[in-house]
């Protein structure tokens, strides 16, 4: 009988990803035949019996993939111990439980990505996968072009050198509405960068990651992605 980590169980069960499991096994969240679990500890499917905050893990049944339109002032987790808005509240009528495949901030918007394949799910995130993904940004005042020029160039941010970003102002006629591609999303990056030189952040929103376009998806809700659409991540990834 196959034995798998506990962390890839949970997320290969639809649970969580395998980075959000370290942090709940690690809270002793996740219990494995009534003992809490530990970081790495191996499961057999069938045979041992895991808990997630007291409720079975069992594996998932079809793979499903989506694209949901994030509004501003809901968190991308399935849950919230503060009580606010979670985007788990916007995906309930989908068959299977699926997970955030990466973050947006609480005041940011627009698409993140939904699986219950932890595979892919640990794929994307990864560093190396170097998917771009792609911002509408706007800001309180016009960039000048020092401002511009230091977007554009290396930057550290909590003392990680950031992977180099293409800042542009694809409207001219729009100065305060910037366009960031970006290989890498960590903490709260594009509004870090702006306020690193001088700029203020009212607005932002993913608008395409990889292949994979927001488009005309209405705020809140949710589709299936397209074949075309899942094979081009999947490549990406090299799954």
């Amino acid at each position: 009988m196959e034995e798998v980590r506990i962390q890839k169980y949970l997320a290969d069960c639809g649970v969580m990803s395998r980075r959000k499991a370290e942090e709940e096994i690690a809270a002793g969240k996740v219990m494995i035949n009534g003992r809490c679990a530990l970081i790495g500890q191996k499961v057999r499917s069938g045979k041992d019996f895991v808990t997630f905050q007291g409720k079975t893990v069992v594996p998932s049944g079809k793979k499903i993939y989506i694209k949901l339109n994030k509004p501003r002032g809901y968190v991308s987790t399935m849950s919230d111990e503060k009580g606010r808005k979670c985007v788990a509240d916007l995906v309930k009528n989908v068959p299977e439980r699926v997970y955030p495949i990466g973050r947006l901030d609480l005041d940011s918007e627009g698409l993140l990505l939904m699986t219950n394949d932890g595979a892919l799910a640990n794929a994307l995130m990864h560093p190396k996968s170097g998917v771009e993904k792609v911002y509408v940004v706007k800001v309180r005042t016009v960039p000048s072009e020092e401002q511009m020029k230091k977007l554009n160039g290396p930057m550290e941010l909590d003392g990680y050198t950031i992977l180099p970003c293409r800042v542009t102002c694809p409207e001219p006629a729009i100065p305060t509405k910037l366009r960031f591609i970006l290989k890498e999303g960590r903490n709260r990056q594009i509004r870090k960068m702006c306020e690193l030189v001088g700029l203020e952040v009212t607005r932002l929103k993913r608008i395409s990651e990889g292949k994979v376009q927001l488009g005309s998806l209405r705020s809140g809700t949710w589709e299936e992605l397209e074949e075309k659409e899942l094979r081009a991540l999947m490549a990406l990834c090299e799954l």
